[in-house]
């Protein structure tokens, strides 16, 4: 199988299996999906969707939020992980949205990536589950799997998302990015992979994945 036809095969399947991906992160608008996808850092998407409708509830507008002291949010998002740093970022991005952006997320990932907290993968996952924009957030499944599939060296997420955005059309991107994690999570997990199952491995793993895997 080439690499074409591997990409070719890769995406038919995938489209198969999950021709409408939900976007995983419970939200109701842009700046709702920004404060998830902040809180996902280190920690699942499971847990996020069960602490936001507390903090919603508290504050879902960069207004209400910002007028929470940061150690009320805090409080609230602590079993997420990392809440020194992420209630602090929280309460000055939504500052800063209000103070540059008339309290609307921007559409753009400059002006996204100069907000506390939000690197290049939460900015993507934004532009591109928020406001549509082709983007192609890499996570640890999709960093996982582009090297069990051959397709990227696995070096880093960089080179990973470059060589993701060079091989898939970019029509299929914001589909494909969720695919691709939900296969991840469901047949080819980091740990306990079940050969008999992985089909994709199977078909389309460089030959040292195989080797490892292979009963």
């Amino acid at each position: 199988m080439t690499k074409t036809e591997k990409v070719q095969y890769i995406m038919d399947e995938l489209q198969r299996l999950y021709p409408d991906p939900p976007v995983p992160l419970d939200h109701s608008d842009p700046y709702t999906l920004l404060i998830a996808v902040l809180l996902s850092a280190q920690c699942t998407d499971e847990r996020v969707n069960l602490i936001t409708p507390a903090l919603f509830s508290a504050a879902s507008t960069p207004e209400k939020m910002a007028k929470l002291e940061v150690d009320t949010i805090r409080s609230i998002i602590r079993p997420c992980g990392l809440s020194p740093a992420k209630s602090k970022n929280i309460h000055r991005l939504s500052e800063m949205l209000i103070e540059e952006h008339a309290g609307v997320v921007p559409q753009s990932f400059e002006e996204l990536e100069k907000l506390p907290g939000v690197g290049h993968k939460t900015a993507s996952v934004v532009m591109a589950q928020a406001f549509g924009v082709p983007s192609f957030p890499v996570d640890t499944h999709i960093h996982r799997l582009m090297y069990r599939w051959g397709l990227s060296n696995g070096k880093n997420v960089e080179q990973t998302e470059r060589d993701a955005k060079r091989l898939f059309p970019e029509s299929r991107w914001n589909d494909l990015h969720l695919q691709i994690i939900f296969y991840g999570r469901e047949y080819s997990p980091a740990r306990g992979l079940k050969w008999e199952k992985d089909f994709l491995l199977r078909q389309c793993g460089r030959s040292t994945e195989i080797r490892k895997w292979q009963p």
